[in-house]
């Protein structure tokens, strides 16, 4: 049985992904087993046809803090190349990286990767977001978000008897009440969602990476599946969050573990 770390010591540190210092004091000399996490998507800067800054749309929550908006997908590549030589720097050399994005941002993650050793694409993972409209038997998903497996190798071929990696899975943005409970992030991930991934991708005892923490939703899965969490945000506020949520989420899996 995988111990669950003392609540004291977990910490999101806040840093920016793309410096060494952060991923110092998350990991010290550990390495981690796996990469997932959620960066800025490539969201590119709005503007009127003058050049000019278009106006935020108020109480949109795409124009919310902490969303970060790019000039250029040049200029996302570069991001990408960035944060991903720090973080790739401190995993196991079989370690997968598990990267959310969007449509823009695949080819400028894709190519990062592959300049950095991890040529291969596993997969694309699509999480289908559930709405409320129903009709009868039918549901519609209205919009859905991808991860993209990425590794140093293809990905072995499954025995017969092996279980089927799963590929898709449906859920809403906040089926069990975390996103509400931790602060409404807007990059929330249920853990419905994560849970299938850092199963397959990961095992009990491992060190899970994430620059990127948000809300904390992956680090938090990671913790509640009996891996070790290392994470970063690059927000003050944010990180403070993600802290204690790692905190009341070892109490609470502690006390599950006790009752057992």
């Amino acid at each position: 049985m995988t111990s669950i770390p003392p609540p004291e010591s977990l910490r999101c540190i806040n840093a920016d992904s793309r410096e060494p210092a952060g991923y110092r004091a998350a990991l010290g000399d550990t390495r981690a087993a796996l990469l997932h996490t959620d960066p800025p998507y490539c969201l590119l800067t709005r503007r009127r046809k003058g050049g000019d800054l278009r106006d935020t749309r108020a109480h949109k929550k795409i124009d919310q803090n902490p969303i970060v908006r790019f000039e250029t997908v040049r200029d996302y590549r570069a991001f990408s190349e960035a944060w991903l030589s720090r973080a790739t720097a401190h995993l196991t050399p079989d370690a997968p990286l598990i990267i959310w994005t969007n449509l823009l941002g695949k080819e400028p993650i894709l190519t990062a990767a592959r300049g950095l050793g991890y040529p291969h694409l596993r997969g694309e993972y699509v999480w289908g977001k559930r709405t409320t409209d129903k009709n009868a038997n039918e549901q519609t998903l209205r919009v859905y978000e991808v991860a993209l497996v990425i590794a140093r190798t293809p990905a072995p071929p499954l025995a017969p008897g092996d279980l089927p990696t799963v590929w898709a899975v449906v859920g809403g943005y906040d089926d069990e009440g975390e996103a509400k409970r931790w602060g409404g992030h807007p990059h929330h991930k249920p853990f419905s969602v994560l849970e299938p991934l850092v199963r397959t991708y990961s095992r009990p005892g491992d060190t899970v990476l994430d620059p990127f923490a948000g809300s904390g939703s992956m680090p938090s899965a990671a913790l509640r599946l009996g891996r070790r969490p290392a994470c970063l945000e690059i927000e003050p506020e944010w990180a403070e969050r993600v802290t204690h949520r790692l905190r009341e989420t070892a109490r609470e899996e502690a006390q599950r573990a006790s009752a057992r």
